[in-house]
């Protein structure tokens, strides 16, 4: 099947490694031209370096800090001035987890400031994003914005980041009611547990809390989900390339969960 992405031009936040690096790899790999941005002004030009050898598209680095209005302000205006345009927004930039007190919360244990920062860099951070770049999809008539959230939207655990999560994917429907009318389709996107290059890191924390091995811990993850396999940030870049087409003509406003199939629990 042919995208139709040839062309686009495209902002990844957070896109610097991990799920993002994935997502703009693959959006290249369609055709796209992409703004990848994030904190690190190093890391983000190596990463710009290694795709655009890779891919042969055009990949721009611009800092950005999604926790700060100016910040998001001058990075929507140096996308703009780079690619011309803006088609496709993924917003990505969050820290991993959240400050809400790991799998066992406690309450008392909350820090206000942390849990506000969570909301501030997440939440108001996607929707600083999309209220900068809106206004050149309209102008275009045509836009996609997908929302990257997490499973923990569905799963008590996690003060500040299920709630941030959850918040997201009421962000996500009440832009798409507002912007659907202009062409531009919004969407969200739950990983769960997925692989990438910190996941090694990642996985041995988590191990070592539950008083298991890596390779233990890594299986009871796996036999959680219906495919009995670790899902890849390249799995997630390819569901989010699709909903970026605009062969997702009939997707707007709703979740799209990439997890595996986990949990026998019905969403309808």
């Amino acid at each position: 099947m042919d995208l139709q992405l040839e062309g686009k031009t495209a902002l990844v936040t957070g896109g610097s490694r991990g799920i993002g690096k994935a997502i703009a790899r693959q959006l290249a790999n369609e055709g796209v031209d992409v703004v990848i941005s994030a904190r690190n002004i190093d890391t983000l030009e190596a990463t710009a370096e290694e795709l655009s050898k890779e891919t042969g598209r055009r990949i721009v680095p611009v800092v950005g800090d999604t926790s700060n209005n100016e910040s998001v302000a001058n990075m929507a205006k140096e996308a703009l001035a780079a690619l011309g345009h803006i088609d496709i927004l993924v917003n990505n930039a969050a820290a991993v987890g959240g400050a809400g007190g790991g799998e066992n919360p406690d309450a008392g244990l909350v820090d206000a400031e942390a849990f506000l920062g969570d909301y501030n860099g997440k939440t108001l951070g996607y929707l600083r994003c999309a209220r900068a770049l809106a206004p050149n999809m309209k102008e275009n008539g045509w836009g996609r914005i997908i929302n990257i959230s997490g499973l923990a939207a569905r799963n008590a655990g996690n003060y500040s980041g299920g709630m941030r999560n959850v918040s997201v994917v009421y962000l996500t429907k009440t832009l798409s009611n507002e912007l659907a009318p202009h062409g531009i389709n919004v969407t969200v996107v739950h990983p769960g547990q997925t692989r990438t290059e910190i996941w090694p890191q990642r996985l041995e924390a988590m191990a070592k809390a539950q008083g298991k091995t890596p390779e233990e811990y890594e299986k009871d993850i796996i036999s959680r989900n219906a495919i009995r396999q670790m899902v890849d940030s390249s799995d997630i870049a390819n569901v989010v390339t699709f909903l970026a087409s605009p062969r997702s003509l009939a997707i707007t406003g709703d979740t799209v969960v990439a997890a595996g199939g986990g949990g026998n629990a019905v969403y309808y």
